[in-house]
């Protein structure tokens, strides 16, 4: 899961192979270590016929496992990666739910503390915590220095369809994330300036906004496709507002854009209008990334790649 606040300390070590699942496709990739980056070693991509994935948060999602795990073979067997065995696995946007957490002053205990939180993920999430699988991160405090956590969740019969499959494959895997999360690890490289990453997917996008090494806000946005411009104008109204006048040092200056579902032409053009910057959404060669074959998409690779980025 996300890194945790021990990571200095204690650095589990994750695997340098992925694979990333979406409703109508999933990708695989192992990565190697190249100056001044990464460069991916292995990749395939697989589309999946209509209705075998069906990501969400309260339902199964899996209409066949058994031919998903059949396509997840096919797909590793087309990357040479069929006798890999351990993977970090990226889930679609709509399986999973993130939230920023707050907790307010101080609790009396650590066990209220604990209370505290636990009550905010039900609240927030809509489920009780014995429902969910969450992993948490704990980020830079809010300007009244109170404590925030990034937290992602994910229903336990969601994921258990997931890993069903995975132990079918005979794959062991440790790091099981939403999409967005292994995205995002392409603007965690230490540059100054806020980094802005905006991630579709049929139901919507999520955005997240980057400062440093930390994510400083997640959205999720479900919306029509008719709706996606005036969203992302009021996403970028609330990240101005948040930020205020932003110095150097912190505006916004890198784009990624991933996704399909979003016009990256469209989604600089409001960026420009509503934050008044001119922002070219970056390719895999702007993030340090190396795609030796010109037939691999960076969109399909994002995710799983970012999280393979991880091992180093």
């Amino acid at each position: 899961m996300p890194r945790s606040p021990l990571h200095k300390l204690v650095r589990p070590r994750f695997p340098s192979t992925a694979v990333g699942i979406e409703s109508n496709a999933a990708s695989i990739v192992q990565l190697d270590r190249a100056r001044g980056g990464f460069v991916v070693k292995r990749a395939a991509s697989i589309d999946f016929p209509a209705g075998l994935i069906q990501p969400s948060f309260d339902q199964p999602n899996l209409s066949d496992p058994k031919e998903v795990a059949r396509a997840l073979s096919d797909l590793a067997t087309g990357a040479g990666l069929l006798r890999q065995r351990k993977f970090s696995a990226s889930l679609p946007e709509a399986s999973t739910r993130s939230a920023i957490l707050t907790l307010e002053g101080a609790s009396g205990s650590r066990r209220e503390s604990q209370e505290v939180f636990e009550w905010k993920i039900e609240r927030s999430f809509g489920a009780p915590l014995s429902e969910l699988r969450i992993s948490r991160e704990q980020m830079s405090p809010d300007a009244q220095r109170q404590t925030r956590y990034l937290v992602n969740a994910i229903r336990v019969e969601v994921l258990s369809e997931y890993e069903s499959v995975f132990r079918a494959l005979g794959w062991h895997v440790g790091l099981i994330l939403p999409r967005h999360t292994g995205e995002e690890q392409w603007l965690r490289n230490g540059k100054r300036g806020d980094g802005l990453l905006l991630t579709a997917h049929e139901q919507g996008f999520t955005t997240v906004l980057m400062r440093g090494e930390k994510p400083l806000a997640v959205r999720s946005v479900l919306c029509e496709p008719s709706e996606a411009d005036d969203e992302l104008h009021r996403i970028l109204l609330f990240y101005r507002d948040r930020a205020g006048t932003p110095d150097k040092s912190t505006a916004v200056e890198r784009l990624l854009v991933v996704g399909e579902h979003l016009d990256k032409k469209r989604v600089a053009g409001i960026a420009q209008e509503t934050l008044g910057m001119e922002l070219r959404p970056l390719n895999a060669g702007d993030v340090g990334l190396l795609v030796p074959s010109a037939n691999l998409d960076f969109d399909a690779i994002a995710a799983p790649a970012g999280l393979a980025r991880m091992a180093w």
